[in-house]
């Protein structure tokens, strides 16, 4: 297994990448959409995915026109938890910058034998995996660029690509009220 590294140490890779950066966001929530300012905009009611864009989608908008894609899965639980709600609400701005946002079910992707850690795969050569602790802190990534490794990310991101559902469309099968 390679080092833990500080996630602030790959972030070079969201510019530097040349075609697709792709991730499988598998966790119930995370603490640092938790201990941001629009959780709490969130928590009060305001619609968060019309706010201005930030610096994320600023830079997937630019990417983007300039060929590249950004492409997510998300697995959501039934009923979907506080912060899955949160990342459904919010999500939507992040699909207007540009980037491809798909959920899945969390019980179809158990049944189809997905992972559930989250990564990131950039041009299906580098995977980064987060390494998160019971507290829904990244604590770090482990950063793989082997052959067995990056051929089981992308074989991954297949499987859940084929079967996630775009946001809009997702959010028509959440119930009301959740």
């Amino acid at each position: 297994m390679p080092d833990l590294i500080p996630f602030d140490e790959i972030t070079h890779l969201f510019t530097n990448f040349e075609h697709t950066a792709w991730r499988l966001e598998t966790q119930r929530g995370y603490a640092s959409d938790r201990e941001s300012p629009k959780w709490g905009r969130w928590k009060g009611g305001e619609d968060i995915a019309i706010e201005p864009p930030d610096s994320w989608r600023t830079s997937v908008t630019e990417q983007t026109a300039q060929g590249k894609r950004f492409e997510r899965v998300r697995l959501v639980d039934a009923p979907p938890t506080e912060g899955q709600r949160f990342l459904l609400a919010s999500g939507l701005g992040n699909v207007t910058a540009g980037e491809d946002i798909r959920n899945l079910w969390r019980t179809d992707a158990v049944q189809l034998g997905l992972p559930d850690y989250d990564f990131w795969l950039f041009d299906s050569r580098t995977v980064v995996r987060f390494v998160i602790d019971a507290d829904d802190v990244t604590l770090g990534v482990h950063v793989f660029e082997d052959a067995e490794t990056v051929v089981r990310a992308c074989q991954i991101r297949d499987l859940a690509w084929h079967y996630a559902v775009p946001t809009r469309d997702f959010q028509a099968q959440v119930p009301s009220g959740t």
